[in-house]
């Protein structure tokens, strides 16, 4: 018979929190919230608090030195997660500053039991705690008995079974804090200024009783509330699908089907690099719209140009249509987890089995500068997380219009991709051709042709095979397209 104690885990309300957090908060635990001013700690705890209280298990809420409840609640309304009928109901403030200002942690302490006792609440939140230790410091009595105020009350909340949230602004962790000792759980935000974008980092410095994810999280405070952005490789809602052994896609283009070996093969990511105007987009959308003719649907994750009816009608209208749902974020500092989330969230609501990335070129100017460091972390994350999902995936990638050189990635990331198929410009007696080849299709014969194609109203044209060139080049194409590689690019 086991004697091992059940610990119930409460569900947070904060989007990617739980995940984090390990399956929830633990019920009756003693947690602190800590981070510099302006870094959300207040609007986490409020978030948390609509989520959980209910009149039968109520909330107080302890305002101590920090903003007057009527300031807060004006600033905190603005939220969606705001609920004005849970106020003196569920949910109930109370200012301690006249106690604060007393100078009396013994004081404030029989307050804060008095309170507690008359209401019997399942929530206690202390905003800000640390306002409490710096008003009643004095030069005789610096600490003011803050180790054993700390231990009272967190014995008092467990004793009455309350689960309680210390909110506090520290701007370093200090491992000799008596509040992190006794706390249960340790909530660490913080935020760093790059350049024009603000980046929200949490980490979960202590949770007891349970693994959390470790790590700095990412998250985003919007009109919503909060939203934590669990690690790419955390996302996945449901079991990969089974992929039809041999199956493979249409690509909306037949020669290129063939040249690819009769499709791409199902579960696939592909990387289509080439110059501006090399039709990237097109053969992106000629994808997409393929999968939809076939009765499948798609998401198209946007970071330069949203696809408009005076651009590709037919994408449009798969968009308004529901066929094809759009990832199209305008922030400017964006991590790979939140864009994750994104794709995965238009995934699984429109059961997607087809996923554009248009370009990558784009959604590296659109991450925060912090996570363009590592660009090439950024996108393996991004790969394995679509994979585990089992779509399929088309990335474009922009080049640089160099007629005499043949690349196609300038990350050094190719390898991360199942098949690769490069657009290039050729000048050719005062002309530029448009040039395709098929250079990578894992496991799978391909064709090694250099096939010259076209663009028109019907899409891209694939022609033949490019022939005589060495007359028209002055030379052998092989020397003419393949110089040495550079550092950080992928040649062929």
């Amino acid at each position: 018979m086991s004697s091992k104690v059940t610990i119930n885990r409460l569900a947070t309300g904060v989007p990617g929190l739980d995940e984090v957090l390990g399956g929830g908060l633990p019920e009756f635990s003693f947690n602190l919230i800590a981070g510099p001013p302006g870094c959300g700690k207040t609007t986490l705890a409020h978030q948390m608090m609509f989520a959980l209280a209910t009149p039968e298990h109520p909330a107080l809420f302890f305002s101590v030195l920090g903003e007057p409840p009527l300031k807060m609640l004006r600033y905190q309304q603005q939220f969606d997660f705001f609920n004005s009928d849970a106020i003196n109901h569920s949910v109930r403030y109370i200012n301690l500053a006249d106690d604060t200002l007393s100078g009396n942690l013994d004081e404030v302490l029989r307050r804060i039991v008095t309170e507690v006792e008359t209401y019997g609440p399942a929530f206690v939140f202390v905003d800000s705690f640390r306002s409490v230790v710096l008003a009643t410091q004095t030069q005789d009595n610096p600490n003011n008995n803050l180790p054993q105020f700390v231990q009272q009350l967190g014995m008092l909340m467990t004793t009455w079974q309350a689960t309680t949230f210390l909110i506090g602004e520290y701007f370093t962790e200090v491992d000799t804090n008596p509040v992190f000792t006794v706390a249960d759980g340790l909530i660490w935000l913080r935020q760093s200024v790059q350049r024009n974008s603000v980046v929200r980092k949490m980490e979960i410095m202590k949770m007891r009783g349970q693994p959390t994810l470790p790590g700095l999280h990412t998250f985003r405070i919007n009109t919503a509330g909060i939203t934590v952005f669990a690690p790419a490789g955390m996302q996945q809602r449901s079991a990969p699908r089974p992929r039809p052994p041999g199956k493979r896609l249409q690509m909306g283009c037949a020669r290129l089907d063939e040249m690819l070996g009769g499709g791409l093969p199902q579960g696939y990511s592909l990387l289509v690099a080439g110059p501006s105007g090399s039709g990237k987009s097109i053969l992106a959308a000629s994808f997409l719209a393929q999968g939809a003719s076939e009765g499948e649907t798609g998401v198209m994750a946007v970071f330069e140009q949203r696809p408009s009816h005076s651009q590709n009608s037919a994408l449009a209208r798969l968009v308004e249509e529901g066929k094809v749902g759009l990832v199209d974020s305008r922030a400017a500092d964006l991590s790979i987890d939140e864009t994750v989330q994104m794709i995965l969230e238009e995934i699984h609501r429109l059961k997607a089995t087809r996923v554009v990335i248009d370009s990558l070129s784009g959604f590296e100017l659109a991450l925060a500068p912090t996570f363009r460091e590592d660009f090439r972390e950024s996108l393996s994350r991004l790969v394995a997380a679509l994979a585990q999902v089992g779509v399929s995936v088309l990335m474009t990638c922009e080049l640089e219009d160099r007629y005499t050189d043949l690349r196609f990635s300038p990350y050094g990331t190719a390898f991360l991709t199942d098949a690769i198929i490069v657009q290039r410009y050729i000048e050719v007696q005062s002309r530029l051709l448009r040039m395709m080849a098929v250079v990578k299709v894992r496991a799978s014969a391909h064709s090694d042709e250099l096939r010259e194609y076209h663009i028109d109203d019907q899409g891209i044209q694939i022609g033949e095979r490019l022939k005589g060139l060495e007359g028209l080049l002055g030379g052998s194409p092989t020397q003419q397209c393949i110089p040495h590689a550079a550092p950080g690019e992928d040649h062929v």
